[in-house]
């Protein structure tokens, strides 16, 4: 699986749930693939996209996703344990991990050695999965997003090579910030 098949077997299995798709090929994968106003493309804010989607799960009291980089946990990894704390936050972190900084010039990223299921188990994360399979990846979200009263957290591994990347998200960022808050605030329970 590369990441163009994980985002699209995520956005396959959501609907309306707010989405945070962390910087980089993240956020422009997701946009190429199917623009949506509960998508939240971050752009200049790396390792922050748990700490978006946590306020927004707070906030909705709705199953919320955060889509994250290896490189990008790795630069925060207070976020797995702010998550972790929050014992009924209704938060699904998918973990994309190809091993690179790919929107940078391909860096190697050390996550290879770096055991995310078991952090994430160690900060606190009920709910843990390691998937290989899009088919799987799908089901595991739908099962998450069905029964979400507590942090999941899915760590998805990436081996294949990814598809040519779409352009970056256009800079309407004010924009796209208020067409995300408009979506999200009709999820808010008043």
């Amino acid at each position: 699986m590369n990441k163009t098949t994980a985002i699209r077997a995520l956005i396959e299995a959501t609907t309306d749930e707010p989405i945070v798709f962390t910087t980089g090929y993240a956020c422009r994968i997701a946009q190429g693939l199917a623009e949506r106003p509960n998508h939240f493309y971050m752009t200049g804010s790396m390792g922050l996209a748990s700490s978006v989607g946590t306020g927004i799960a707070q906030q909705t009291g709705r199953p919320s996703i955060v889509v994250d980089g290896d490189g990008s946990l790795l630069m925060n990894p207070a976020g797995l344990v702010c998550v972790g704390a929050l014992d009924s936050l209704p938060l699904v972190h998918l973990l994309l991990d190809d091993g690179k900084y790919a929107s940078t010039g391909g860096q190697y990223v050390p996550s290879g050695r770096t055991d995310f299921a078991m952090l994430a188990r160690g900060c606190g994360y009920p709910r843990v999965e390691r998937i290989a399979d899009a088919a799987e990846l799908a089901a595991a979200l739908r099962a998450a997003i069905g029964m979400c009263s507590a942090p999941t957290f899915i760590h998805c591994v990436l081996t294949d090579e990814d598809l040519p990347v779409p352009p970056r998200v256009e800079p309407g960022l004010a924009e796209h910030a208020a067409r995300f808050s408009a979506a999200v605030r009709r999820l808010v329970p008043r």
